[in-house]
Parts: C-alpha cells; structure tokens; sequence
C-alpha cells in the first residue's frame, strides 16, 4: 500500500514530523487527568507513569472509535437519502463540516496556503475529493447497499498505488502489491457484474460510480504527497472541501432549489449533523491525534475493518441483505487490500494519508 487508507472520509496526506500533540493532548507537566496540580510538580518518573497509563486506555479507545464511527456512516448516508437529494445532501453535510473545521483551528494553526501554486492544487484535489467522489458516492447509495458501497470504496489504496508508481519515484509498484491490486480489481468486478444481472443497469452505473469516484480521491491524496505541501492536516481538509463544494451548492441549488424547502425530517437533520460533525470533523481530529501514537500498520487495519463494519450496519440496522455473489466479491477486495497492507515493509515512514469517511 502506498500510505493510503481506504475509506469514505479519506483525507489528505500528513507529514508526522510536523504534527504536534494537537488540541486532545492526553498529558502534561505539573498536570493529571487534564487538571493542574497546585503547589507542586510530581516528579519526572511519576509524570511518565501517568501519561503511559493515560495512553494505554485512550489509544485503542480512539482507534475502536474511528472504527465504529467509519463503519457506521454508510448506512447513515443511505438513511439520509430516505428524505434529501443525494447532491444538496452532501454539498451541505460539508457546509458544516467546513465551518467545523475552521472553528476548532482558528487560533490554533496558519489558516492559509503559503503559495499561490497551492490554492490551484487544493482546488483541484478538492474538486476530485469532494465534487467527483462523494457526489457518486451519495447517489449511489440510492441503487447499492451501503455494505457494498463501502466495499468498492475500499479500492483507494489500489488506485493510490498505481498512481504512486507514476507520481512518487521513491513507492515504485512492486509485484506482490500488484497481486493484491488484481485480486481486489476481481472482486469489485465481480461485484459490479453481479449488481448488473440481478439489480440492473443503475445498480451497476451505482458500483461504477463508486469506483471511479474511488479512483479520484485517490489521485487527489496522491497528488497531495507529491506537492507536499505546508499546510496543516485540519486547513487541508478545510480548504479542499471549500474548493469542492463550490460547485456542490451550485448544482444542489439548480437540481434542488432552495435548500430550505428540502424534506427536512428529524433524521434527515440528524443524518447530516452526524456525518459533518461526527464522520468528519471529530474523527478527522482524532485520527490527527492518533497519528505520532500509532503505527502506520495498525492504522492501516480500519481499512480492513470499515468494509466489514458497514456490512454489519447495515444488516442488523438497516435490513440490508448480500447475496453471496456479493459477499465473494467482498472477500477477494479486502483479500486484496490486505495482501497489499501485509507487504509493506516500510515501518519507519514518516508519511501517512488520513482517511473518508461516510
């Protein structure tokens, strides 16, 4: 895999030797559980033991959260998609995401790109990231179970790699990742042949979709890495959606009118906030966080567990049922993913994408 984690809220690449310890730092001197002791400073070692102890519980605490909160969103979209247009849907699920964002990093980073060369990159990815992907993603949604949905998805990292060899002479293809990218490409084609005989023509343009969508965020991550850009991750993110919902909004408005008038239910309402606020803002953080405390293989691992995750969901929430056509081509896409993960020998990387999420 080349530094690429598969999932709906793939983000952009980060650079772990400028991240810091961020806004959800566990500890610090003189202070325990978040609270500053008064009138005197533990000792060195105590400190240590602390933050150790701290660490030991939050740390596979987040990575359990990011798992279950990724997994869930798919089946929040295609819930969603009950009551709101896929395009007006996600141009306004980043609208809060955007202003999230810039709220929790006001004060707290540089806001803008340091080149003008940068604005042109981050609007082009974004328009790939943003505008492509997760308007094919969502309209998908309304032909494919969100199971699958997360499956094909799960191509990312194929595509980052192909794409890697090409852009980034130091992740050249070798062959047993390509193993893993052909054995992976067989799945989602025997998933996209499967929605084609049995669920017709807009299921199958649905998975086609996906996967071309699929394909351009991870060109966008790749051409992210190349450019490597000074920016912090949360203004990355921020600036790209900015670029990418521009159109968005402007297609929500023409296809959709006036967004007021949309069939505004409870879960509707519910649904975007969930994905904004919890699907991307806060996991973007905590993935943030979990960056310098975690290694690049044990993050890899919720691109394994997201696809499956999604398949619960929507089994035991959202009544969603697999054929077992599907579900082999489910097994040959994280068979490949998973074969292109176990190969990597590269444990000291100093280079990571974030992951989308749904």
């Amino acid at each position: 895999m080349k530094g690429v984690l598969g999932n709906e809220d793939a983000l952009p690449l980060f650079d772990l030797n400028r991240v810091t310890r961020g806004p959800f730092s566990l500890s610090y001197p003189g202070a325990r559980n978040g609270v500053a002791l008064r009138g005197r400073n533990p000792p060195r070692e105590s400190r240590l033991s602390m933050e150790v102890n701290v660490r030991d519980w939050k740390i596979p605490a987040a990575w359990l959260t990011l798992c279950v909160v990724w997994s869930s969103t798919w089946l929040v979209i295609k819930i969603g998609l009950r009551d709101l247009p896929p395009v007006s849907f996600v141009a306004w699920r980043f609208v809060v995401a955007v202003v999230v964002l810039l709220l929790i990093s006001v004060g707290r980073t540089h806001l803008l790109p340091r080149r003008r060369s940068d604005y042109l990159v981050l609007g082009f990815t974004g328009l790939l990231m943003f505008s492509v992907n997760y308007a094919l993603l969502f309209w998908a949604e309304l032909h494919v179970s969100s199971g699958l949905a997360a499956v094909i998805q799960a191509s990312i990292p194929i595509f980052g790699m192909i794409f890697a060899h090409w852009m980034l002479p130091e992740e050249p293809l070798r062959w047993q990742r390509l193993a893993g990218a052909l054995v992976a490409i067989f799945g989602v084609a025997l998933i996209c042949a499967r929605l084609l005989s049995f669920n017709g023509w807009l299921a199958f343009f649905g998975g086609l979709g996906i996967t071309i969508g699929a394909a351009s965020a991870a060109f966008s991550n790749v051409l992210l890495k190349a450019t490597k850009m000074q920016l912090a991750p949360s203004m990355l993110a921020a600036w790209q959606m900015i670029f990418g919902i521009v159109p968005l909004v402007i297609l929500g408005l023409t296809m959709d009118g006036n967004p007021l008038r949309l069939h505004w239910t409870t879960s509707a309402i519910l649904s975007l906030l969930y994905l904004a606020v919890i699907g991307s803002s806060f996991t973007f953080l905590l993935l943030y966080w979990l960056m310098p405390r975690m290694s690049v293989t044990n993050l890899q691992t919720i691109s394994l567990i997201t696809p499956p995750g999604a398949i619960a969901f929507g089994w035991a929430f959202g009544g969603e049922r697999l054929s077992a056509w599907s579900l082999l081509g489910a097994t040959f896409v994280l068979l490949g993913v998973w074969m292109i993960f176990r190969r990597i020998d590269e444990p000291k990387r100093a280079l990571v994408e974030a992951p989308e999420r749904g």
